[in-house]
């Protein structure tokens, strides 16, 4: 009998390694990456080095491998995408963020498999409507995302409330709006890191590490305070979606309790039994009428659709990044 076969795109990146990691660990499926690996001096490739994958796709020929294992494959969970919220091509974005996702979602929808895919907090832009998934047509048509990234999310997440609506969906969809997600397998990011890898070097080597000032007089300097989610946290959702097939729509994923990043500082260095040194520098001007003061997911819908998970505690999360990662010779998971 042929295995079941679940496809992760963006399966060496960041988010996407962690989901393989633990879909090959629970080996119910074959689990296939399809990704770029880029140079391999950044290293992405050992984001999924220690996992038995079934295969290996190349993005051109996504569709034409999709289409040779139809009746195999069960899910694709879509993380491929352009995450960096300064890319100046918008076409580039909404070609890899919008159009590919479409066509994955009509390709699921005709062969009965199921679409699990990254939205983003992004979506919300300044924050100034609050952060509740609703994922009617109308709530996330209120939406003003501040770049062209989350412009991209939010129009996918209204092309899947469309078709869902209009009975043209695959059996199962769901899309998560990622939050400030931090953990193992980010290191080829650059500077679209977490902040704990950003600061870990000088924290490991007991220098101060350099935050954004603030420019808004309700916040002080390090004040500023986003939803940091540790990856963990982030695919027990993934788990509990591809193990609950009757629930769709799009959810948040975050942690649910906004902190600020003075408090992640001193959770890294805390990790690391070191005495906190910081110091402040202007936000660039380049980002600063887009940049935001405050995010915090609200979590109600995904536990009211019977998420049992719980959120790690941001000290206990950065502890095990840096503990069980970031200090260590080998930090891939």
């Amino acid at each position: 009998m042929t295995r079941r076969m679940i496809v992760v795109t963006g399966g060496a990146g960041f988010i996407g390694s962690n989901i393989v990691a633990r879909l090959c660990a629970d080996d119910r499926h074959d689990v296939v990456v399809c990704d770029r690996l880029e140079d391999a001096a950044l290293g992405k490739w050992k984001n999924i080095a220690k996992h038995p994958i079934a295969d290996f796709w190349q993005p051109d020929e996504l569709f034409e491998k999709l289409d040779r294992h139809a009746e195999a494959v069960e899910a694709v969970v879509h993380m491929g995408a352009i995450s960096s919220t300064t890319e100046a091509d918008a076409d580039l974005i909404l070609r890899t963020n919008f159009s590919l996702s479409r066509d994955l979602w009509d390709w699921c929808a005709l062969h009965d498999a199921r679409l699990i895919y990254a939205s983003s907090a992004a979506t919300y832009g300044n924050g100034e409507a609050g952060f509740a998934d609703d994922d009617s047509l109308e709530a996330l048509g209120a939406l003003r995302p501040l770049n062209a990234y989350g412009y991209s999310k939010m129009l996918f997440d209204q092309y899947a409330a469309r078709q869902s609506d209009r009975g043209q969906s695959p059996r199962q969809w769901a899309g998560l709006k990622f939050f400030n997600v931090y953990g193992p397998n980010e290191y080829h990011k650059g500077g679209m890191k977490s902040v704990v890898a950003q600061i870990w070097p000088k924290v490991q080597a007991d220098e101060p590490v350099t935050l954004f000032r603030s420019h808004n007089p309700a916040y002080a300097d390090g004040g500023q305070m986003r939803d940091f989610v540790f990856v963990d946290d982030v695919v027990d959702i993934i788990a509990w979606l591809l193990d609950t097939p009757s629930v769709s729509g799009v959810f948040n994923a975050g942690s649910g309790q906004a902190r600020s990043f003075l408090d992640l500082a001193h959770a890294t260095f805390a990790a690391a039994s070191k005495a906190p040194r910081v110091d402040y520098v202007d936000t660039p001007e380049s980002i600063r009428d887009k940049y935001q003061y405050f995010t915090e997911a609200r979590m109600e819908r995904v536990r009211a659709a019977g998420y049992p998970g719980q959120s790690t505690p941001l000290e206990e999360g950065v502890r095990r990044y840096v503990q069980g990662f970031l200090s260590r010779p080998d930090a891939y998971r």
